[in-house]
């Protein structure tokens, strides 16, 4: 059993063969996934899929880079979608330095906001960081995010602040990544992490793992996450999965 923790089945990329990709996922052993919205588009297709299918679930919240397009109606909706028993997540939000769409006092404003409504609702959070580590701890620290908790997808940061998000209760998640051949960050975090914190992903269609990068990444492919995961630290692959699995279910509430 594998628990793929962030995709996006809810984006154009799937809009033709999403029925099939789904099940080409439940035959690679995945059996639950959470599907992360946001925007007001792709809320709205992660809720019609966990209300299709049993075994998906919900994140509902607004990216960083299209802060600047959040509105107080848009994040009342989230609220009000927070109650619904299938959305255990808060997110993805945070903080985008890549992209110029949303200036950095926006995003700033918009992530703080989310983090109070995810306190208000008591929903964990996902945490969408490219290139703003420092900032994104900081923010989760002014704003006692520990209170609720949650991931930090796709983690691309060093050991040391790996530890920094685990003193907050936050969860950190490899994808794709961890099978680059070149990439030293995310390995070395996946065998230092405590297996009792570690998340799996794939956050599709983005971020294949070897040997299918560059192509579209979907969520059968988070086995081979696994795989390398349980390499690196050394263990069977079965308690990999496992052990992951019963994390994810743990943090979103979900029971067997």
């Amino acid at each position: 059993m594998l628990f793929d923790t962030h995709t996006h089945l809810n984006v154009e990329q799937f809009s033709e063969d999403q029925k099939e990709v789904i099940e080409r996922a439940q035959a690679a052993g995945v059996s639950k996934m959470v599907v992360v919205g946001f925007d007001r588009e792709t809320i709205i297709q992660a809720m019609a899929l966990v209300e299709e299918y049993d075994f998906l679930y919900a994140a509902v919240g607004w990216h960083p880079v299209d802060a600047i397009d959040m509105t107080d109606e848009d994040l009342e909706w989230i609220e009000q979608l927070a109650e619904h028993p299938k959305v255990v997540a808060i997110g993805e939000m945070g903080l985008d330095y890549h992209w110029d769409k949303s200036p950095h006092d926006i995003q700033k404003d918009v992530f703080r906001r989310q983090i109070q409504l995810a306190k208000k609702v008591d929903l964990p959070i996902i945490i969408h960081n490219r290139e703003a580590t420092r900032d994104v701890i900081d923010v989760l620290k002014e704003e006692n995010a520990k209170e609720v908790g949650g991931i930090m997808h796709c983690f691309a940061g060093t050991v040391e602040e790996a530890n920094e998000c685990l003193d907050m209760n936050f969860y950190i998640s490899l994808g794709g990544p961890v099978t680059f051949k070149n990439a030293k960050l995310p390995k070395e975090v996946a065998k230092e992490i405590p297996i009792d914190r570690l998340l799996i992903e794939t956050d599709c269609p983005f971020l294949a793992p070897h040997p299918n990068r560059g192509k579209r990444n979907e969520p059968s492919y988070v086995k081979l996450v696994a795989e390398q995961i349980a390499d690196l630290k050394e263990m069977d692959y079965e308690e990999l999965a496992e052990r992951t699995t019963e994390n994810a279910m743990n943090l979103f509430g979900i029971s067997r």
